[in-house]
């Protein structure tokens, strides 16, 4: 019976997950900022560090920390206009130095250690679910109200602003939001998978469709049918939820590539 109850307090967290993550994966994707899902999650581990040596909340400390990470990599970004990947370079190797660092003078950080690298979204209670369900009400709402200005401000930067768009503000609150879905998430998946969830069903719905509005909603799709089956083979095999999870939407994507190779000989053939 707990057993049972684990799995259904796993299927909620992995569903929010699944409904939130690809709207931020379509947009960091179309920002050509894949990396940076990657870049925060080192950041909330040494945010975790942190917490731990203070003897604070390490999950509230790893929430400020990322936000305050996200803020810097937009800040870093805008001073390294031609080469915007240094700024991910420079935070990653920081924040996974720092973490490795604090977390080797702390009488916990071992095991804590391998906690958030791997995530157990098994062992989600019902306070953080609720927790999440309450942010995860508060990113859909941004997205809902700057998907407009997020889309101009992405494909366009000039005509964003002189449409009035504030691309400063919007860029600093759109990485803020990510930082705090990532340190919400990494508890549940872990530092090492949080980028695949992230990204792959975005780069699915991307590869199947170029209409904006299909590819949330695809994306979205992929990764409830994902989520779903790496929750349940992981419940019968036994193996990591979090991983199983990445490895369905790794098969997903190969199978999309295969679809769209295959798609492009037969219609090649039929042209001949």
């Amino acid at each position: 019976m707990f057993e049972l109850a684990f799995m259904q307090r796993a299927l909620i967290a992995g569903m929010l997950i699944a409904l939130i993550a690809p709207i931020i994966g379509v947009f960091l994707i179309m920002r050509k900022q894949s990396l940076i899902a990657d870049t925060l999650s080192h950041i909330a581990l040494a945010g975790v560090a942190i917490g731990l040596v203070i003897g604070s909340q390490p999950e509230w400390v790893s929430i400020i920390i990322v936000i305050l990470g996200a803020l810097l990599i937009e800040f870093l970004r805008a001073r390294f206009k031609s080469y915007s990947d240094v700024s991910i370079a420079i935070l990653m190797a920081s924040g996974l130095s720092i973490a490795l660092c604090l977390m080797s003078i702390s009488p916990k950080g071992s095991k804590t250690m391998d906690q958030y690298l791997f995530g157990s979204i098994i062992t989600v209670t019902q306070q953080q679910i609720i927790e999440f369900l309450v942010i995860g009400i508060g990113i859909f709402l941004y997205f809902m109200i700057t998907k407009r200005a997020l889309y101009t401000m992405i494909f366009n930067e000039d005509v964003a602003k002189v449409s009035g768009i504030q691309t400063k503000w919007l860029s600093f609150s759109f990485s803020a939001v990510i930082g705090l879905f990532i340190s919400m998430m990494i508890p549940m998946i872990g530092m090492l998978l949080v980028s695949a969830i992230i990204i792959l069903p975005a780069a699915i719905a991307i590869q199947l469709t170029t209409r904006f509005r299909f590819v949330f909603a695809i994306a979205s799709l992929v990764s409830i049918i994902c989520t779903f089956l790496g929750l349940v083979s992981s419940y019968k095999i036994g193996t990591p939820p979090g991983a199983s999870i990445a490895l369905c939407m790794v098969l997903g994507i190969l199978l999309t590539l295969l679809y769209k190779k295959t798609k492009e000989v037969v219609f090649k053939r039929i042209g001949e």
